[in-house]
């Protein structure tokens, strides 16, 4: 589709008196098929030419007329646009012939040139168990780190532990008060997990407790043997649970770099501010003064002299540049902490880093109950792995129900399971935020990653019935290809690289996830009204090739999302 939108953009350049690159990302997909396949709105020219739209279409259709291009065979003017019908026979064949060609690679380019994008994401809370609420940057954040990588980028992800902070300090002074040996490594994480909620409780009545837990972290942070002894054993424990889960779900980090990997740099992030007069100090506590840029002040340091989350990221943002020279850095990172990346990117900037503007901040919205919002310190918290595990035992039991001779039912069903998890979070806008329902969590049916995987399965089970070989390419076979299911669906196949593009672009997954779904859609529609192993040779041919490339674009697009394709299920 990006070469007809070329090939026309040039043809109007010298018509409209504007740049080619300007019109190619003007021209849309009209409503319906009668209309077209490509429209040029003329309100752009409105003003320039003094003519209403419908009066420029015109104008520019009877320049156009008896003419036709490469990729289109006639432009006609309706209303306030000038429609462009595609060579359809052609861009069958040269739509099919790429993906043909390309196979796994079909939608890559190499425009990020190699360019390295470090990616924050997932980040969980050491000493607390992997809660449904991270499934949201775990799972966009690992989609990320698959498109980008589409788009000829080096992505490298970093898995930034919430491994440093007060919260220690409190932990150690519920274990210290009421931990018990035998439990902790029994269950470590929901065990840790169930004193640090009792602290906060028990802190409640007790004032005192919050003291005593702030001094255990400046015991810590001042590097007191017991204070990291306790330190390490709780990161420890926690880490080899969370691997099991990442394990799970397919994704591996290249570092994990958490809070505490930067501690030995905060001595020079204090000194960098303060020599360039981008910090005071106010109260004893040390500031950036914000408010002249529509900010409230950022504090780096507290009058104790304990540093603070923002301290250890403005670190972190300088020793990724410097380590890994990156074009972007990401953090995928929820919607309220919008306030925090704006600070740091501004006392970046203040302090004359160029590269502070390519450090960006990808928001999402919280996942809530249909009480309220979760909260690990009340003790409201849905687990992660127990969802993954619900949604990989029931679509164990849908299949047991509806294809009981199924060779490998343990893996169909963590593909299936493992994908309505992923599907359900990267399918829906990340900006928005997501109520916690187990009904839809484990609903497989409708617009799910099961409805996609499902066209997948199919068109392996039709292909295996075709022949022991996969079709050979033949640019005579399809050219029996021409009903407007066929039509349908090779225009949606066109579309897949965009869709890529547009995902890395904004960053959002769900570009890609919901084009998924038209895929599937389209590939049922024509499934239902073509037979593609019918007698005539040549025709059964072109469908195979057909539905060859909707497997391969399914197959594609689902990987991208770290989600599988099962070929029987």
């Amino acid at each position: 589709m990006d070469h007809c939108k070329a090939e026309i953009s040039r043809v109007l350049a010298p018509l409209t008196k504007m740049e080619a690159s300007r019109i190619a990302g003007l021209l849309e997909e009209p409503p319906s098929p009668e209309l077209g396949d490509l429209a040029f709105p003329c309100f752009i020219l409105a003003g320039q030419w003094k003519k209403s739209p419908a009066e420029i279409a015109a104008d520019l259709g009877r320049a156009l007329a008896g003419r036709r291009g490469e990729c289109w065979e006639r432009a006609e003017a309706r209303g306030p646009y000038l429609n462009f019908y595609l060579n359809y026979p052609l861009f069958i064949r040269d739509v099919l012939k790429r993906i043909y060609e390309a196979g796994p690679d079909y939608g890559r380019s190499d425009r990020g040139q190699g360019g390295v994008i470090v990616i924050d994401y997932s980040s969980p809370n050491i000493c607390k168990p992997f809660g449904i609420g991270h499934i949201r940057s775990t799972v966009i954040g690992h989609a990320l780190c698959l498109i980008l990588e589409a788009m000829g980028y080096r992505t490298i992800g970093i898995n930034h532990l919430g491994d440093w902070g007060t919260q220690f300090g409190k932990m150690i002074v519920a274990y210290e008060r009421w931990g018990e040996d035998e439990k902790l490594y029994q269950d470590p994480v929901n065990y840790l997990y169930y004193l640090y909620v009792r602290f906060h409780q028990e802190a409640e009545e007790n004032e005192a407790l919050e003291e005593e837990a702030r001094a255990w972290f400046k015991r810590l942070e001042d590097g007191e043997e017991a204070a990291v002894n306790y330190w390490k054993l709780f990161r420890r424990l926690s880490l080899e649970n969370y691997e099991q889960i990442y394990d799970l779900l397919g994704i591996k980090f290249d570092y994990y770099h958490g809070e505490s990997h930067y501690n030995d740099m905060l001595d020079d992030v204090i000194r960098m501010v303060q020599e360039k007069g981008v910090a005071v100090e106010s109260e004893g506590a040390l500031i950036v003064d914000l408010e002249k840029y529509g900010l409230p002040p950022a504090m780096l340091r507290k009058k104790d002299g304990a540093t603070l989350y923002l301290t250890r990221d403005l670190a972190a943002a300088m020793y990724r540049h410097r380590t890994f020279n990156f074009v972007k850095a990401l953090y995928v990172v929820g919607a309220e902490q919008k306030l925090h990346f704006q600070q740091m990117v501004k006392i970046l900037e203040l302090l004359g880093f160029p590269w502070a503007q390519d450090c960006i901040h990808v928001p999402f919205g919280l996942i809530r109950f249909k009480e309220g919002r979760m909260s690990t310190r009340e003790g409201k918290m849905i687990l992660l792995e127990e969802v993954l595990r619900r949604a990989i035992n029931l679509a164990r039991e849908i299949i047991e129900e509806k294809n009981p001779d199924l060779a490998d039912k343990e893996s169909a069903a963590k593909m299936v399971g493992l994908g309505a998890v992923r599907f359900g979070d990267l399918s829906n806008d990340r900006v928005k935020d997501i109520e916690f329902d187990w009904d839809k969590v484990l609903d497989f049916s409708g617009e799910t990653a099961a409805y996609i995987q499902y066209a997948h399965a199919r068109i392996c089970s039709i292909l295996r019935r075709g022949g022991s070989a996969l079709p050979e390419w033949s640019e005579e076979a399809v050219a029996a290809l021409g009903r407007e299911e066929e039509k349908a669906l090779v225009k949606t196949l066109a579309a897949y690289p965009g869709k890529i593009e547009a995902s890395a672009a904004s960053y959002r997954p769900s570009i890609l996830a919901r084009y998924l779904i038209d895929v599937a859609r389209d590939f049922n529609r024509f499934y239902h009204e073509c037979p593609v192993l019918v007698d005539n040779p040549q025709l059964r041919q072109a469908r195979l090739l057909l539905i060859l490339a909707v497997r391969q674009v399914i197959k594609n697009g689902l990987g991208l999302l770290g989600i599988a394709a099962p070929e029987e299920m």
